[in-house]
């Protein structure tokens, strides 16, 4: 993580991608732990089964916080205005996922020079999880 200077980034320009290991039932159970989302679909199969599903799915939020890996690897969390995702598609374990970002708007506004980045957390087939947007004042 470094200070992100305005000047150094042009519109197109990608964030190096962050790989997040294979998610496993152990790392659902853990982030449960750590968020106090113990809904049964993230860490009961069985019940996950009985609700329509072919077993769990990751927190939404789990998958949040792997693209929040991504943009604090990239800019310092001082700098940092606003972070947003939406969830497109549910994530399984076994799945593994890549964080990317690519810089989409460079604008000053009231004396501040911002990056807006666009985010997203894909699986192995190019399927999006979630995409949003990280916002940085320089």
């Amino acid at each position: 993580m470094s200070k992100i200077e305005f000047d150094k980034y042009e519109v197109g320009q990608e964030l190096p991608p962050i790989k997040v290991d294979t998610i496993t039932h152990a790392h659902l159970v853990r982030y449960a732990g750590a968020s106090g989302d113990f809904n049964p679909i993230h860490n009961d199969p069985d019940f996950a089964r009985k609700t329509g599903l072919d077993g769990t799915i990751a927190h939404g939020m789990f998958v949040m916080a792997q693209i929040g890996r991504l943009c604090t690897s990239w800019a310092d969390q001082k700098q940092i205005k606003e972070f947003g995702v939406t969830f497109k598609a549910m994530t399984k374990p076994g799945q593994k996922l890549t964080c990317s970002g690519k810089i989409k708007r460079k604008k000053e506004e009231n004396g501040e020079k911002l990056l807006t980045v666009a985010v997203e957390a894909a699986d192995e087939s190019g399927e999006v999880k979630a995409s949003g947007e990280l916002v940085v004042i320089c």
